[in-house]
């Protein structure tokens, strides 16, 4: 019998936490490479990148940073790259009577937000499809924008990865691809367990799972805790699984992990225990139609 094959992405650093949370974290874009360089070496396919300000650690949108990123992983190996477009969605209120933005907005124009998209053309790019309370500020994707940064990616020649933290954003989903702003067959990532999004637990996963529209490519993660207990029951359904920094800082309770690799390593032991393998970057190509 042949195993089935899932794809793991590896997200390597996200736009939340410093080096306070784990030595370990990347920030510059060379340890953000290496990162994905050796997550690919033990089992991932995909690596899914955000890139910080190499002074502060705080995220960026730089272009130059993301192309450091990107070259020196295609110069490295043949791992899939997926660049966010998360950033940019940022609003903090100030303190006014009528509220304006605040330091720390970072919300940002629809060609913004995908200059770095255009300019490098990953195979993939995150495509956040809907708004949602984070922590305490807003992470802002208005419908003109999302429609927007839809037709944009396409033309670009990327395909998107729809990313869903909760029933709502699957409905906005649906109407992407039935105005034709997303074509092809759809691919969906579902986000659970971030506050104020829809919960980390399997209730959950099955509900948005369900809810997808037929025929969809999907993969799911859950965060801190709930990483490997979400990825071990995304495979058991079917679906793709993530890992890493921009999730989880721990390989388990109390340990610390020391690189993105060690992560992956495990997500493809339990791969493993399952019966199932972890797909090449290749064939993760073939499962995504990013093949000619």
């Amino acid at each position: 019998m042949t195993k089935q094959d899932i794809i793991i992405t590896a997200a390597v650093t996200g736009s939340f936490g410093d080096k306070s949370k784990n030595i370990h974290l990347p920030v510059t874009p060379k340890e953000i490479a290496d990162h994905a360089i050796k997550a690919h070496g033990v089992g991932a396919a995909v690596a899914h990148i955000h890139v910080r300000d190499p002074k502060t650690a705080e995220p960026s949108m730089e272009l130059s940073l993301y192309r450091e990123v990107v070259d020196r992983i295609r110069d490295a190996c043949d791992m899939i790259i997926n660049l966010t477009t998360g950033a940019g969605a940022r609003i903090v209120p100030d303190d006014g009577e009528i509220v304006g933005l605040g330091a720390g907005t970072t919300w940002s124009s629809p060609e913004k937000r995908t200059e770095h998209i255009v300019a490098l053309k990953p195979e993939l790019c995150s495509l956040d499809v809907g708004s949602i309370n984070f922590g305490t500020r807003v992470f802002a994707n208005i419908l003109p924008h999302v429609e927007k940064m839809a037709k944009i990616i396409f033309d670009a020649g990327v395909k998107p990865e729809l990313e869903v933290f909760e029933m709502g954003h699957i409905q906005i989903a649906k109407h992407l691809i039935q105005n034709s702003l997303v074509k092809g067959t759809p691919l969906f990532q579902l986000c659970l367990g971030i506050p104020w999004g829809i919960s980390g637990d399997v209730k959950s996963l099955l509900m948005m799972k369900e809810a997808l529209p037929q025929g969809s490519l999907w993969g799911g993660f859950g965060i801190a805790q709930n990483s490997f207990p979400m990825a071990t029951h995304t495979a058991l359904l079917g679906g793709n699984i993530r890992v890493g920094f921009e999730d989880n800082y721990y390989l388990d309770a109390g340990t610390p992990a020391k690189d993105n690799a060690i992560l992956v390593a495990k997500a493809v032991s339990i791969l493993e225990l399952l019966g199932l393998k972890a797909a090449t970057s290749n064939k993760a190509r073939e499962i995504l139609g990013l093949t000619d």
